[in-house]
């Protein structure tokens, strides 16, 4: 790479790329390619998180009014606060103590754009010379590559798929040192479709105060719940335990394009701001990128107005897509569900290589069903779980039925022959 007689002075930070390969975006930019250009039948997206493409799931006009009220009231054409809009704060404060025993205010919420950001900021905050990080095992694949963008070592916990997906807590204490900042609890889950029990958060927050970790709970598919149990926020145990939640409207209201998160310190015994976390949270946003002031203007009259009927609709349809997904996994052989899923828009199965033939992984299974099916399933390598597969059942019934049925045939068409 020379410029004359002199060599130019750039090159690409080549870890990026390896970051990134590890990211659901990255695995699923692989299947994508593998689609067969030729097949004209409607590709069905079993893999990702993201239904608003569906009219089932068309957001609540709630939440379209807002935008467009905020935008003609040219009152957003400004920058924001770093830390975000007050009243959008308020609003998000206002929203989380529904459901805790004390009182959040504006200044224990950060706005991010999406909660990915939420991630992000979280992450580099913690990152320091030698500490190192808790993190699920399934989970979602984001943190470890903001992990290891920071430098800030990731230790895997399994979580147990006949206990419903618990938190190993016993795992947890052997992997906890002196370095260890924080432990992740993703609830509802992804990729798994559980939702925890008070008692078991209650007992994640006990373990945690035990270990002088922090807790990050990601709850940005909180209340998407259909099953027996319901969603608890961990902030509820912040009287034991200081908790960094992370949340959006990018699901329970559909919009993940709209790009609006929030990091809130769920935290009554202020341990955040002694230890200078606070302070460490604005100085990253001091030099990030704000979510769009529009939507920021927006968010009080989505929160404030929208109705209980549109979320109920949303977990009625998550139900029966969820009930359909189990009832049509029990006819395809060459894989298992280890428990219902109760929450959130995923549901993890296991793949059994045994029943097949030319099939050698996960993430060849999913290459190929993809070419010979257009049916995209994220292999569960990429959450962590070799030889899982996570299949998305947030989309409209009968294409999840169209979906599941393309995966039996491929079952049929590589099943090993007895």
């Amino acid at each position: 790479m020379e410029n004359g007689s002199k060599k130019w002075g750039f090159q690409a930070n080549k870890s990026l790329s390896t970051s990134s390969a590890v990211t659901v975006r990255g695995v699923l930019n692989v299947l994508q390619d593998n689609l067969n250009k030729e097949d004209t039948r409607q590709v069905m997206p079993l893999a990702h998180g993201d239904p608003s493409a569906f009219p089932c799931f068309r957001t609540t006009t709630v939440a379209d009014e807002a935008v467009v009220d905020a935008v003609r009231s040219a009152k957003y054409n400004h920058y924001a606060p770093t830390v975000g809009l007050l009243p959008a704060r308020r609003s998000v404060a206002d929203f989380l103590n529904r459901d805790l025993p004390y009182k959040l205010s504006p200044d224990d919420v950060f706005l991010t754009l999406g909660c990915t950001q939420a991630i992000e900021i979280t992450i580099t905050v913690l990152a320091r010379p030698g500490a190192n990080i808790l993190l699920p095992r399934p989970g979602f694949p984001y943190y470890e590559a903001r992990a290891a963008h920071s430098h800030l070592e990731a230790r895997h916990f399994d979580l147990i798929p006949e206990k419903g997906w618990e938190v190993d807590l016993d795992a947890v204490e052997a992997l906890a040192d002196e370095n260890t900042v924080a432990m992740v609890v993703i609830n509802p889950g992804n990729p798994c479709g559980s939702v925890y029990s008070y008692q078991h958060l209650q007992k994640i927050a006990e373990t945690a105060r035990k270990l002088g970790i922090m807790v990050i709970a990601d709850e940005v598919y909180g209340h998407l719940t259909f099953g027996n149990a319901p969603f608890v926020p961990m902030g509820v145990f912040g009287p034991i335990v200081p908790v960094l939640t992370l949340g959006s409207i990018s699901k329970r209201w559909i919009v993940p394009g709209w790009r609006i998160g929030w990091l809130v310190t769920s935290d009554p015994n202020g341990i955040l701001q002694e230890s200078g976390v606070v302070e460490s949270i604005k100085g990253c946003l001091n030099i990030s990128s704000d979510p769009v002031t529009f939507i920021q203007g927006a968010i009080p009259q989505i929160i404030d107005n929208t109705t209980e009927d549109f979320f109920t609709k949303i977990n009625n349809i998550l139900r029966e897509a969820a009930d359909i997904c189990y009832e049509k996994i029990q006819d395809i052989p060459c894989i298992t569900l280890p428990h219902k899923p109760e929450g959130s828009m995923f549901v993890m199965v296991k793949l059994n290589l045994s029943s097949l033939e030319d099939i050698g992984d996960d993430m060849d299974f999913c290459l190929k069903l993809a070419k010979e099916e257009s049916v995209m399933i994220l292999p569960g390598t990429a959450v962590g779980m070799k030889n899982f597969l996570r299949i998305t059942f947030a989309i409209e019934p009968s294409a999840l039925e169209v979906g599941l049925e393309r995966l039996k045939a491929f079952y049929e068409r590589h099943a090993k022959i007895q």
